[in-house]
């Protein structure tokens, strides 16, 4: 198959996999804010990001049972479910039912993702990494776009019942599309050694290195991604405006930075890009610092950080991105990437928690400087994490 021909269908199923969390990440902070929900609380929501590193436990199923489009469209069904449970439950207050129907949701999306990052690895070929993770990151934004952007455009016309109404719709026509996508063979044997290529691949040297290096990498971004939609919302922008400037212009920032990003991994290789744009992704945060302590400034300061935050952090993703699926084997993808995912999700979930109550404590300010220093520790751990980068190329691993 030729490489636009994979690209194509990594497109596809990477705007299915952005769809679902950019309801998560920015439809839902925005909807449950305009009901009053606190701060706090919100933060607590983010700690349902949780769904993304338990995936790790049924991630063996992905890859033993089925075909990796059935657990995506699956999911999708699901999903479109809890939207439909959305639609008619009043969003005030999150009482445990809404608790449940976000759990619910969440586990589904963690599920489709499991599948849809072990089917494109297993369809990359060893040396295409660049593209495919640029596209991915592109691909992804765009699906943020459709939810967290187009989403946003509909309560003031059908109200909030009926914008999740047509979320669950589209999550079912996702369903639909995957139809079209080729099938991507998992030999028998390597099914049934699932656990046991697992051991061996944890049993690598630098892998407590590694482990850590996954965790911290992407953690400031995590750390300050709950409060950005309820900055929008307390310093008075609409709905419509927070979709096009935070999420649809940014998503095209992070689709810019991510093409750039994937250029300078093929370039100048993994371990340099992990360094160079990793920092610039840091730095980053300090724009919405700075745009949420000069208020003065106004609408152009907020846009401004925006840009800049979304454009690095494209950047530090398709380095991240690509050092993740160098170091999976194509045979237990499932279970490995999303083990490496689980670890990365996991500590996004932790910092995730108690953003609010420090943001309540700090202000948006302080809060948004706090997290710029968050991952600097991961660098301490990048060493022994690039042997892993090394061991694959002498080896011939993918």
């Amino acid at each position: 198959m030729s490489i636009a021909r994979k690209l194509w269908f990594v497109a596809l199923v990477y705007v299915i996999e952005g769809f679902p969390m950019g309801v998560y990440a920015d439809v839902w902070p925005v909807y449950f804010r305009r009901q009053g929900v606190s701060l706090t609380e919100l933060g607590l929501l983010g700690g349902l990001s949780i769904a993304w590193s338990a995936k790790v436990l049924w991630s063996p199923l992905v890859d033993r049972y089925g075909e990796r489009q059935h657990w995506i469209g699956g999911a999708l069904i699901v999903m479109a479910v809890a939207l439909a449970a959305l639609a008619a439950i009043p969003g005030s207050e999150i009482t445990p039912i809404v608790w449940a129907v976000l759990a619910l949701y969440c586990v589904a999306s963690a599920t489709q993702d499991v599948a849809i990052d072990a089917y494109t690895i297993g369809l990359a070929d060893r040396g295409e990494e660049g593209p495919v993770n640029s596209i991915r990151v592109g691909a992804y934004r765009v699906g943020l776009i459709a939810a967290g952007g187009g989403l946003l455009f509909l309560p003031r016309w059908i109200g909030w019942s009926g914008t999740f109404s047509i979320a669950a719709l589209i999550s079912l026509a996702m369903a639909l599309s995957l139809w079209t996508t080729p099938r991507v063979p998992v030999p028998p044997e390597s099914r049934r050694e699932t656990r046991a290529g697992l051991e061996r691949w944890l049993k690598r040297p630098a892998v407590l290195h590694v482990v850590l290096f996954v965790m911290l990498y992407r953690v400031g971004d995590r750390a300050m991604g709950p409060m950005i939609k309820p900055f929008w919302v307390d310093q008075g922008f609409a709905d419509e405006e927070i979709a096009m400037i935070s999420t649809t212009l940014g998503a095209v920032a992070t689709v810019v930075g991510a093409l750039v990003g994937g250029g300078f991994v093929r370039r100048f290789g993994i371990g340099r890009a992990l360094i160079v744009l990793g920092f610039f992704a840091l730095a980053s945060n300090l724009a919405y610092a700075l745009a949420a302590a000069t208020p003065w400034v106004g609408r152009i300061g907020i846009y401004g950080a925006s840009i800049v935050e979304s454009f690095c952090g494209g950047l530090a993703t398709a380095a991240f991105l690509s050092f993740l699926m160098h170091i999976c084997q194509k045979e237990h993808a499932a279970v490995q990437y999303a083990l490496l995912t689980a670890l990365y999700a996991l500590a996004g979930s932790l910092v995730s928690i108690p953003s609010g109550w420090f943001t309540e404590r700090l202000d948006y300010a302080g809060y948004f400087a706090l997290t710029a220093i968050f991952a600097l520790p991961a660098f301490f751990f990048l060493g022994g994490a690039r042997q892993w980068i090394e061991e694959t190329h002498e080896t011939g691993t993918h």
